[in-house]
């Protein structure tokens, strides 16, 4: 094989197979992927979950598991990987190619130091002793952002936070300079703040060490401001690529125009989004013709005889027989798909008009932390809630954002609890939880009902979903005839076919089968749905789906939802409301539009401004604001300010100003329309 001099990687006609379970035949995970990467340079590669986007990363290293048979060509500087002595390819591993894994926490041994893992990988590539070893381990941390890393390399993994593990797993990748870093799904389980951290530390190891990338990802933004070039997968293959510029700007082929599409947008008001319609195939006997064709609108019966090559001569190339007609027409994605038609919404009025569904007033909770084994005793305490203020009126969406540990998920089981609360006041239809007697919880729990974000780990897998959607209705002793009618009227409502009413939730994909939570909780016709990241776990394509559904469901019910979500693109599609916690405290709230475009609290602009967009020009014109560290432990209650020891404003304070953020905490306006706990916050 030959390769060009700027040729580091070239991977030809890879091919995964995996036996099929149960005697189902072969699953060809990958199917004659071709990819090239050159020195320096970023390639990133998206697509739908069952993509192949992983499996052809690990498949560079042998990372799969011995029941994959990979044929085909990876070369590394025209050297054959595939089928390489296992001794040869461990000697590859960590000093010509690294990787960053998905899970740091799994990749980490458990039981051995941070510092000692840095060290064995540096030893296992270069001569040296174990005391330089360590130095360059603290200096690995030390790169990566990892504050005091003389102390951190005597850390466990356990005793770091997510975004500290992934930092110091990217450490332990450039430990030996390797030229190049395979990075798969690196930043899918932090929040934003902290994956513009992890992004910014990967392009500081890429341009310390001069290694070339290799980016898996699913979202688009973080794709947009990082690469080069993009590959996106679709079935097994790639369909289409490009440099990045061109595959967002004119995309040839219809997956990604779709999946462009679906993406909802930090700088674009709500609205419809284009979902693409069904579902990826699975990979078992494939039909002739193009896999995209059964859900592409542009597909003819050409489409369905023989499967496209990918081709095309300037860089861009798409395995589409319509890739031509794209490239001329450069059409919307609107413009393609069919945009679904929702429910106009109701007029616009005063919302000091609107009925109160919920009130949240100085909310508080604490929990104990327990030291001993035999006789436990109570050492301190965990401010997990710390005065939050929430306001939601008939027929509006507050969405709920903040980093993990900001107390989001403890100020929704306050409020499900339906309990007196520990401090402050939540009411609920305009009732004081703190007051109800049993039976006036048993009637007010019908009107509030919850959407869990993992759907099958919320679905009883022994239930048929006609049983698990008629629950509620049971607790609330509706009689037979009710629910027996109930069931096809919800099934129809969140666009299943009644007849799916016996089947079981392992029979559906997940999009569907958070169609179903939806019903469920639908069930007993609530005024109030809370929705705890109800698309974290969605393909973006799904995702637009669901999204315009509970637009729709919103409109026609007169519904009002409380959206949580780590995601401040669909906050801005689909809320009219925002509140931002930060260490267990609301520190702004107001109208979406308000807080997204003037942002008066330093932590808002920081979220917002850590939000990648899936728009490669506007990437690059934007200005990120970092926030240093990880937030304080809330096992203490700081005096003042609490987000001052990460606030980027803070620092360029005088004395005086200071002095203000450190002794007196900022106090949030509850009352106010736009309102937000800073002292500067006008300013």
């Amino acid at each position: 094989m030959t390769t060009t001099a700027t040729e580091l990687l070239t991977i030809r006609d890879l091919r995964v197979d995996f036996a099929g379970a149960r005697g189902r035949g072969t699953v060809t995970a990958v199917r004659g992927v071709d990819l090239t990467l050159r020195r320096g340079e970023t390639l990133g590669i998206v697509g739908e979950s069952g993509s192949g986007k992983s499996v052809t990363a690990l498949s560079v290293l042998g990372l799969l598991p011995g029941t994959a048979a990979v044929r085909g060509s990876v070369a590394l500087d025209g050297r054959e990987l595939i089928g390489l002595p296992p001794g040869e390819l461990a000697r590859i591993r960590g000093r010509r190619i690294a990787m960053v894994f998905q899970d740091p926490l799994s990749a980490f041994t458990p039981v051995y130091r941070i510092g000692d893992q840095i060290a064995e990988a540096v030893r296992a590539h270069q001569k040296s002793d174990k005391a330089a070893a360590r130095r360059r381990a603290a200096e690995l941390l030390d790169l990566v952002g990892i504050p005091d890393p003389d102390r951190a390399l005597d850390s466990f993994p356990h005793e770091f936070s997510g975004g500290m593990r992934q930092r110091a797993m990217i450490a332990m990748a450039v430990a030996n300079e390797p030229d190049i870093l395979l990075a798969d799904e690196p930043t899918t389980a932090l929040d934003v703040t902290i994956q513009a951290q992890v992004l910014d530390v990967l392009r500081t190891a890429q341009r310390e060490t001069g290694a070339a990338l290799v980016l898996v990802s699913h979202d688009l933004g973080v794709i947009a401001q990082m690469a080069d070039r993009v590959a996106v997968m679709y079935a097994g293959r790639v369909v289409e690529s490009a440099p990045v510029d061109e595959l967002f700007g004119a995309p040839r082929h219809p997956y990604t125009l779709g999946l462009i599409g679906a993406v909802p947008r930090l700088d674009r008001d709500g609205g419809p989004l284009v979902p693409i319609p069904g579902n990826p195939p699975a990979l078992v006997d494939l039909p002739p013709g193009c896999p995209f064709a059964p859900r592409c609108p542009l597909a003819g019966d050409d489409c369905r005889t023989a499967e496209p090559p990918l081709t095309g001569t300037d860089g861009h190339q798409a395995a589409c027989l319509r890739a031509d007609r794209l490239a001329t027409e450069r059409p919307a994605p609107a413009e393609v798909y069919p945009v679904p038609r929702l429910a106009p919404a109701a007029r616009p009025v005063d919302r000091s008009e609107l009925p109160q569904v919920l009130r949240v007033t100085g909310l508080a909770k604490t929990f104990p932390v327990l030291k001993g084994t035999v006789v436990k005793r109570k050492v301190g305490e965990v401010y997990a809630v710390d005065g939050v203020h929430l306001d939601i009126r008939r027929g509006e969406t507050l969405g709920l954002v903040g980093e993990s540990g900001s107390g989001k998920s403890t100020t929704l089981f306050e409020i499900l609890g339906l309990t007196a609360p520990e401090a402050g006041r939540i009411e609920l239809l305009g009732q004081d939880t703190a007051v109800l007697s049993r039976e006036a919880v048993h009637r007010l729990r019908a009107q509030l009902q919850i959407v869990f974000q993992d759907p099958m780990a919320s679905l009883d897998p022994r239930l048929p979903i006609g049983d698990i959607i008629a629950e509620p209705l049971q607790a609330q002793r509706a009689p037979r005839e009710r629910i027996a009618a109930r069931i096809p009227e919800l099934l129809t409502q969140v666009g299943l076919e009644p007849a799916h009413a016996a089947r079981y939730p392992h029979e559906f994909s997940g999009g569907q089968r958070q169609r179903i939570s939806i019903a469920r909780a639908l069930a007993v016709s609530p005024q109030l749905l809370v929705l705890d990241e109800p698309v974290s776990a969605l393909d973006v394509s799904i995702q637009a789906g669901v999204l315009n559904l509970l637009q729709e469901l919103k409109a026609t019910l007169d519904l009002s939802y409380l959206f949580v979500s780590h995601d401040l693109s669909v906050i801005r599609h689909l809320a009219d409301r925002v509140s931002v916690m930060y260490l267990g405290r609301t520190v702004e709230q107001g109208p979406v539009a308000d807080v997204f475009n003037t942002p008066r609290h330093p932590y808002t602009r920081a979220l917002l401004s850590a939000v990648p967009l899936p728009d490669p020009v506007a990437e690059r014109s934007r200005t990120r604001i970092l926030l240093p560290g990880d937030p304080p432990s809330p096992t203490s209650r700081p005096t003042g300010c609490a987000f001052r020891t990460r606030c980027p404003l803070y620092a360029t304070l005088g004395a005086e100003q200071r002095g203000r953020c450190e002794q007196q905490a900022p106090a949030l306006e509850a009352a106010a329309e736009h309102g937000a706990a800073c002292h500067w916050g006008e300013e």
